[in-house]
């Protein structure tokens, strides 16, 4: 008889057979086919390292969701293994939603929110939201041990465990939407992984709009925890919490047996159109690294058309400065995906299109300007664009709002709208940006600021970068560009 994970395995392989892969992604993680949302159970494990994720195998629409798995010796290359876990149980039929991995004594072990919906699919207004936990001795076929942690009476909306272990005891953060519709993100313990003790509300109210706290994670960097998170019904305000969620974090203090105590209130962790629900983990040399979901609900999915939806950012390291803000960059590992460079000395931009003949629809660059040297009232950088640069996706600064701008509005299908950052207050700003097939990935001042966007060119279309100024000059003092080869084993 054949299992939910056997059928969900044969549907994905099925849709991959009859999949457009125009926009797919070269160098980072997506789904075989189907639809891909959050990132669960990322750890390093018996020498390896494992990313789960919200998977729908059977159409590229979000559906009842599954755990798709990846594994990698290196953070770089990558090797799909079968479906995880499968909604087949009456505790998480209508979905496996998203969770958390621990190693507890060479068992790998996931600790996940099992979905019902009460009224029929969809509808959101009767749900059961329970925390489950599934084992596995080999890393690969898991076995569902049942429900772990259930809600208190009334609560429908409890979910997306983080686990991890600290002072010999186990430790998980959960969110919640309490019945008035405020959210928290709360704490318990246990010995074993299978009784759990509540043991604080870690936070509550943080906005007056927000009534659920997506995607918890907790954890130490530097000398202060981390309390990462997805808020839902920020409202916009300024250049602000533009998409329709965010993701951020709370900086402040915690051991076991005291309370969370907030030293910097929530921070936007990403300032770009698509990353949603972060999740972290420790390399196996103790880095705190992040995967975030490189999409937004709502958001136009041209992919979609291709029988697929869904992809991660890159991997990033975490790194807390003086001033509590927790920064991202690239992992160092992604250097081994460089493969043809090329190298220009200064540039000066007068008002002018600057092509460079970069291919750009797998690439890394490294570009710098003097900003003294620079009066231009805008410029920068056309990525993924045609020669002309009638499409293109705009990033450049503006000398007048002093900020820097990433601009969808020429990027092709269905997109439109600009994020920005402030422009940082130094002689030299350096851009590392990373194409892919459909997303852009923004590092300002190595870390200071990121901003990732998926983009969607209209094809067929050659795609190349371009330099611009505009109304002034512009003086590039560096500009580097690699070819990145695809990460898939």
């Amino acid at each position: 008889m054949s299992t939910a994970i056997d059928k969900a395995n044969q549907a994905v392989e099925a849709l991959e057979k009859v999949m457009n892969k125009q926009y797919y992604p070269h160098f980072h993680l997506a789904p075989l086919a189907g639809w891909m949302n959050d990132p669960n159970g990322l750890i390093y494990f018996n020498g390896q390292y494992h990313v789960f994720y919200q998977h729908h195998p059977y159409d590229e629409n979000w559906g009842p969701m599954h755990w798709g798995h990846a594994v990698s010796d290196d953070l770089v290359t990558w090797h799909r293994l079968p479906i995880a876990i499968a909604p087949d149980q009456e505790f998480d039929k209508s979905g496996c939603f998203s969770g958390s991995a621990v190693n507890n004594h060479g068992e790998l072990c996931l600790v996940y929110t099992g979905h019902l919906w009460l009224a029929g699919q969809g509808n959101d207004e009767q749900i059961r939201q329970v925390q489950c936990l599934a084992s596995s001795k080999d890393g690969i076929h898991f076995e569902k041990q049942g429900i772990v942690l259930t809600p208190k009476n009334g609560i429908m909306h409890f979910r997306d465990p983080k686990v991890w272990q600290q002072d010999g005891k186990w430790w998980m953060v959960v969110g919640q939407r309490t019945l008035n519709d405020v959210g928290q993100v709360l704490l318990y313990c246990s010995d074993d992984l299978k009784n759990w003790i509540f043991d604080h509300v870690v936070v509550s109210d943080i906005d007056p709009d927000v009534y659920m706290l997506e995607c918890p994670d907790f954890f130490p960097l530097g000398d202060k925890w981390i309390l990462m998170f997805s808020p839902q019904g920020m409202k916009a305000a300024g250049y602000q919490y533009r998409n329709l969620f965010q993701s951020g974090y709370i900086v402040g203090n915690w051991q076991p047996g005291q309370q969370f105590s907030m030293v910097k209130p929530f921070q936007e962790m990403d300032f770009g159109h698509d990353f949603y629900a972060p999740q972290s983990f420790l390399a196996a040399d103790g880095r705190r690294i992040v995967f975030a979901w490189m999409d937004m609900w709502q958001s136009s999915m041209p992919s979609k058309k291709d029988k697929w939806a869904g992809a991660f950012t890159l991997p990033r390291e975490l790194i807390l400065d003086q001033d509590n803000k927790v920064r991202n960059r690239p992992i160092k590992e992604l250097k081994a995906l460089r493969q043809e460079s090329k190298s220009f000395g200064e540039i000066m931009l007068s008002s002018e299109l600057k092509p460079t003949n970069i291919q750009s629809i797998s690439c890394e660059l490294n570009v710098e300007f003097d900003l003294k040297e620079s009066d231009a009232e805008r410029f920068g950088l056309q990525l993924a664009a045609t020669e002309d640069g009638k499409q293109a996706t705009l990033l450049y600064v503006d000398l007048q709002s002093e900020r820097i701008i990433l601009d969808r509005s020429l990027s092709g299908l269905e997109l439109t709208g600009y994020r920005s950052v402030p422009l940082p207050k130094t002689d030299k700003l350096t851009l590392h940006i990373f194409v892919d097939a459909s997303s852009v990935e923004v590092f300002v001042n190595d870390d200071l600021y990121s901003l990732t966007s998926r983009i969607y060119p209209q094809l067929p279309a050659k795609r190349v970068i371009n330099l611009f100024a505009e109304n002034g000059k512009a003086k590039v003092t560096k500009l580097e560009s690699w070819q990145l080869q695809p990460i898939y084993a």
